[in-house]
């Protein structure tokens, strides 16, 4: 899960900062154990695109951006997220001139003078923009190159109202609701759900490619 998010309500991004000035502790100790498919996504990406400009969304403590820099070692890779303390995180695990970190949130696009990005990656991040999910996806649309790729790997769904409840107090929407619009936007390529933990909850996989009409 990563804090950038897209609302137009400061209340919601000042709660997900209060949350991760605990959990950017914790984050790399604990949440290996229910962030499934995190390099899936991104070896499925590699197979599909070979990207210049790369855009991770909700970056987090930077755990996907090593494994973007050996997937895609030219690229220049840009990591946005709200939370300054996660930010600081990583920051240490990248050294490197072609990797740029911006603390915002994503309610609007960040690609300057015409420069879009090929590759826009989501990892557990989606699934946290309540309200602003939906402006996050159209801010990746406009983010995006022509036949440029998202990524997507979040949450999807849980039969289990209890389950629901608990991953609500942690600002996570499980309703499915992310695949039926990115699959609206964008032409897919991959699109599948996987059940974790015998079926308590099932995540997601989204790879689908920007075509203007």
């Amino acid at each position: 899960m990563s804090t950038a998010h897209a609302s137009s309500g400061a209340a919601v991004g000042t709660a997900l900062e209060r949350y991760y000035r605990f959990h950017s502790r914790i984050y790399d100790a604990t949440r290996w154990s229910f962030l499934f498919g995190r390099e899936e996504v991104l070896l499925r990406a590699a197979c599909v695109t070979h990207p210049q400009r790369i855009l991770e969304v909700g970056c987090g403590t930077g755990r996907n951006l090593p494994s973007l820099r050996r997937r895609f070692p030219r690229a220049h890779i840009t990591g946005l997220d709200l939370s300054e303390q996660m930010l600081a995180i990583a920051s240490k695990k990248v050294r490197d001139d072609k990797v740029t970190l911006l603390r915002r949130s994503y309610s609007a696009p960040v690609h300057q003078d015409g420069r879009r990005f090929d590759l826009v990656v989501f990892s557990y991040a989606l699934s946290m923009f309540n309200p602003g999910w939906e402006q996050a996806i159209d801010a990746a649309w406009e983010d995006l190159a022509e036949g440029g790729c998202i990524a997507v790997v979040d949450f999807s769904d849980s039969y289990f109202s209890w389950f629901r409840n608990w991953m609500g107090v942690n600002h996570v929407r499980m309703e499915g609701h992310l695949w039926p619009c990115l699959g609206r936007k964008f032409a897919p390529l991959i699109d599948e759900r996987f059940a974790a933990y015998g079926g308590v909850w099932n995540y997601g996989i989204y790879l689908g490619r920007k075509q203007n009409a």
